[in-house]
């Protein structure tokens, strides 16, 4: 648009401007996406090979300056990526800073429903998922169609739903939790109320014991953290007897019952920050490992391995291949071509985004 047209657009009261405004990007977009190729679209992501030599890392952060964009990275993905991102976190964390964020563009290094979270918290904004095949078998494990087919039996019932859950699942539900805040906000709602949580059984077992509740459990699960090894644990507890025991709340009773610490992601890198033990056996996703070792130089952490690995090999630490599907070189081509990006039905959009809010308001 250039300024001529930009000085009578000026005259238009705000939300024609805003309306316009949105047609044109829409525009924008449709050409754009005419012009993705069609092997992209069946793979979900862009892999084009870069020249020899390239330094993906300042490349990416060229790119990030030329397209006002900022790099939003879990504490799952690799460390390469952790190192490039603007903003490294859980999801609560994540989802905090979609909300502040004065950025054009957000890369959701994450899962694709993270990317959904910063969407809708940031309607606006361009939200980029380098890999949209990046699921959560969590997130699987509640399908909106059955969540509404589970209210419809329990009315009067609220939900309470697990940060890990797809938009539609989220549009159905009164109040979204993470693992780091989810005693926080049961404890703020009435003692009397009737509540169902889900998707994850570990986690909504853990809260009602916690809080002495009685919630309705979605049987769902991480397929991370419901393969830690108990005996693995038992075993390292004995080579490492001075060892302090960090587990996540998606991990099974067996396993939290073995924990001197359980929490989340951000639980555990406090605990660990500040706590004078130099030596952790740490259960959840390995690739928090980084931030543990980057925060605490001088202290040892221990992964603890999955019963059965996914290869049926023996393997010492317990990885998430969805947040691996995030790469230096899919987080560069998101930049450059400006895809895969994330919408949101608006429909479903305006009442998922109110569990959300919520969340943010009573933690």
């Amino acid at each position: 648009m250039n300024k001529k047209s930009d000085g009578k657009l000026s005259t238009y009261p705000r939300h024609i401007i805003l309306f316009i405004l949105f047609l044109l990007k829409k525009k924008k977009r449709k050409y754009n996406n005419m012009l993705l190729k069609k092997e992209w679209k069946e793979q979900g992501f862009i892999d084009e090979p870069v020249a020899e030599g390239t330094d993906l890392k300042k490349e990416i952060r060229r790119l990030c300056k030329e397209k006002d964009a900022i790099i939003l990275a879990h504490y799952y993905t690799v460390g390469d990526i952790q190192d490039i991102a603007d903003f490294v976190g859980d999801s609560l964390a994540l989802a905090r800073k979609a909300a502040e964020t004065d950025a054009k563009v957000m890369v959701m290094c994450g899962v694709h429903f993270m990317a959904e979270t910063c969407k809708l918290l940031s309607p606006e904004k361009t939200v980029l998922c380098p890999d949209l095949n990046a699921g959560c078998s969590l997130a699987d494990s509640c399908k909106a169609e059955d969540l509404k087919k589970f209210k419809d039996e329990h009315p009067g019932y609220q939900v309470i739903s697990y940060v890990n859950t797809t938009a539609a699942v989220k549009a159905l539900t009164d109040v979204v939790v993470t693992s780091g805040n989810a005693k926080k906000v049961v404890d703020q709602l009435p003692k009397d109320a009737k509540l169902i949580f889900g998707p994850d059984y570990n986690l909504g077992n853990y809260i009602n014991e916690v809080t002495g509740r009685n919630m309705l459990l979605w049987n769902g699960g991480c397929h991370v953290h419901e393969r830690f090894s108990v005996s693995k644990i038992a075993e390292l507890k004995k080579q490492y007897p001075d060892a302090v025991v960090m587990a996540h709340l998606e991990c099974k009773g067996p396993v939290l019952a073995l924990a001197d610490v359980k929490g989340s992601t951000a639980d555990m890198l406090k605990f660990a920050r500040e706590n004078y033990a130099t030596q952790f056996i740490v259960a959840t996703e390995a690739g928090i490992l980084h931030e543990l070792q980057r925060s605490c130089p001088d202290k040892e952490f221990i992964p603890v391995p999955p019963e059965i690995s996914e290869s049926g090999l023996e393997c010492s630490c317990n990885e998430c291949q969805y947040m691996k599907m995030n790469t230096l070189l899919k987080i560069y081509n998101t930049l450059k071509y400006g895809w895969p990006h994330v919408e949101v039905d608006a429909a479903i959009a305006k009442n998922a985004v109110k569990p959300i809010e919520r969340m943010l308001e009573l933690s």
